[in-house]
This record gives structure tokens, sequence and C-alpha cells, in this order.
């Protein structure tokens, strides 16, 4: 059998199982629940301001790599501000997210330099890219049960008499449930075991914490390494890893996705330090958002659907089948409602699920024509 074949059999095998994924259609939907511009400021005028006065003075590339590029000062000064507001020693900015966690982890879960493998506790549903993180550093996880606080504890007990490096590794708000963990425990945790504790705050930067900046601001200097992302509330592109002294120059020298890639575009940095000045001039806005977010959850839940443990402006409506939920998305694609259709590997078997994200876009009569279509749906059967 040729390679071309073996991929059509994927192909076609996906497809039965109704678990094929394709580009979306450019479609403008009147109400959009599908993306993360949570804050609205993908089109704030003072960020694309930034972006066009970026380009006019800088041009459009970085010209080369971080450890290359003499073009440091937008990012030193992006870094310095991040590493300010997130109470750690220093900041590195990274091109994507992804990006971040898969070649952050794999540097510094590196046995080579560790002195052996080490243990490394995560949460069964944290986000793809921790796990291939781990993989690339040829780590097996020690998975523990989502949010389950008692089963981590028992895991480290389990395993405290070894003497290999400790890593915990967990998002403080999970994308694709919209529940929120345990930091003050995680945090308890990593002292008692010794363990060093990994946070992505991709879907927590923004909206949570005194000022926005991620619920890891509420434990000032209590969190190891912490990565959060520009691409969800605040609208833009890039990530940032807040860490300290050691951990920042070792990256720079261990981090093969920071070393081995261009920095990123003048314009990018200012759009990421434009949206991350703006932040807490959102947060009274984002305390409405949230009360639309329960305002969905109460009539959700009273109409029998399944939305988990939802607590932010993340709600799953869990069907469980991958068929009903591309129904669902479509039957709501045609009354110009457009909702993201979540099915594995993006969850696990058995958890396909719309996912609504709520944004600063909403109103109330929005909230009420989504669940008056989704409970019609729903009658349907």
């Amino acid at each position: 059998m040729s390679a071309k074949q073996c991929y059509q059999n994927f192909l076609n095998k996906q497809r039965e199982q109704h678990l094929l994924r394709g580009i979306p259609a450019n479609i403008k939907y009147d109400l959009d629940f599908s993306n993360n511009d949570y804050l609205h400021f993908s089109q704030h005028p003072s960020i694309i301001q930034a972006a066009q006065q970026a380009l006019a003075l800088y041009g459009s590339g970085s010209k080369a790599s971080r450890l290359i590029t003499h073009q440091q000062s937008a990012v030193l000064a992006l870094e310095s501000l991040i590493a300010k507001d997130k109470h750690s020693e220093k900041a590195l900015a990274f091109c994507s997210g992804f990006q971040a966690n898969v070649s952050v982890l794999a540097a510094v879960l590196d046995k080579k330099i560790l002195g052996g493998a080490p243990l490394v506790f995560c949460d069964k549903l944290n986000h793809a890219s921790l796990h291939l993180g781990c993989e690339l550093a040829g780590v097996k996880q020690i998975r523990y049960r989502h949010l389950d606080m008692n089963h981590l504890e028992w895991q480290l007990k389990k395993h405290a008499s070894t003497s290999n490096i400790r890593f915990i590794i967990s998002e403080s708000v999970f994308g694709m449930d919209g529940d929120i963990a345990d930091l003050s425990t995680l945090i308890r945790l990593a002292k008692d075991y010794n363990a060093l504790l990994y946070i992505d705050e991709a879907h927590s930067t923004g909206l949570f914490g005194p000022n926005g900046y991620g619920h890891s601001t509420e434990f000032p200097g209590e969190i190891d390494m912490i990565m959060g992302t520009f691409s969800k509330a605040l609208g833009c592109f890039g990530a940032y890893v807040a860490c300290s002294q050691t951990l920042y120059s070792y990256l720079l020298n261990r981090c093969q996705g920071l070393i081995y890639t261009t920095l990123m575009p003048p314009v990018q940095l200012a759009t990421m330090q434009a949206a991350w000045e703006l932040v807490p001039t959102a947060q009274k806005q984002v305390q409405a958002l949230f009360e639309l977010a329960d305002y969905l959850r109460e009539n959700l839940s009273l109409e029998g659907f399944d939305i988990g443990n939802s607590q932010t402006n993340i709600v799953p409506i869990r069907l469980h089948d991958p068929k009903q939920v591309l129904n669902y998305q479509q039957k709501l694609s045609d009354q110009g409602i457009a909702v993201a259709a979540i099915r594995p590997p993006s969850v696990m078997p058995l958890e396909s699920r719309l996912r609504i994200a709520l944004s600063l876009r909403h109103q109330k009569k929005d909230i009420d024509m989504l669940f008056n279509a989704l409970k019609s749906l729903q009658q349907q059967g």
C-alpha cells in the first residue's frame, strides 16, 4: 500500500465517524459565538493604530532570529512590561502559544539536563500543545483526573520516594470546558512535593486577576513558569512565558522554538504591547460578560442541556455524538449563528460538544436568540 493510500484511508475513516475536519466557509454571521476574541480587541482602534505606526516606522519583518537581530527595543519593552504585571523576574515573547508550550516544555523537561527522566504530573484535559511538549521531551506523563486535586496528591504521594525531579502542568482556565483550576492547591502541592509548577493561562489572560493579567497574578511569585497568549482575549497574536532569571537564561540557550525561528515582526510586537496596556481598562466590562455567561448557563441548565462545570465565558453544550454536534452547528449556521463544533481528538471520545464563547460584543438579546435556537433544536430531537 502506498503512502497516499494510507492517508486516504485515514481520511475515509474520519469521514465515516463524522470526525473529518476542513476549513470553515467564509461566511459573515449575524451572531458569532465561535471565536476567542473575548474582549473584542481585534477591532480596537488603539491596537490598529499601533500596528499601522509600527509598519510605517519599521517595515514588515524583524529580519533575523531573536539571538541574531539587533532590532530588540520593541520586544524588550514588551517583555519588561509583561514581567512587571505578572510579578516575575523575566518574560520571553513567543510567536504563538502552541510554539511556546511545545518548545519550552521540550527544553525544561530535557532528561539530559535534569540527570534523568522527570516525573511530569499533568491534568488529563490539558491542551494538545502541553501534551506534545512532554512527548517531544520523551517523558511519560502521569495524568491525574481533570481538576481532581485529591487524585493529583495521591499520584504525588505514590512517587514521593523517587529522587526524580518533579513537574506539575495545568491550564488555569480550560478552553474546551470553561472550568477553572484550583491554583492555590496546585501551588501548595508543588511546594509540598518540591515540584516545578507550569501554568498555561491562554484563556485566563485578559479576563482574570486583579488587573486582568491572569489568575496567576493572585499568587505573585508562587508559580515557576506561566504561559499566556495574545491570540484570545487580547485579540492579536503571540504568546509569553513569565519565569525566573535562571529559566529565562536557560531558555535563551536551550529552547529551540525560540533560538531557531525569526523574531516576530515589529507590527505584531506593537499590537501585543498595545493590547496588553489596554487590558486593565476592560475589566469593568468583563464583569458584565461573566454575568451574561451566568444567564446563559442558567437557561441552558433549566432546559436540561449538559454544560459540564463551566465557570467562565466559555460554555460547552455536550451532545456527545459528533454527528449530532455537526447537525446542530449546521442548523444554527442556517439561522445566522456561528458556534464551534468540537469533536475528538480535541476532546475525549463521547465528549463532542458545541463550544459557546461569549465576548464583549454580545448582549442579552443575543444570548436569548442563541438560547431560543438551541431550545428549538432540542425539541425537534
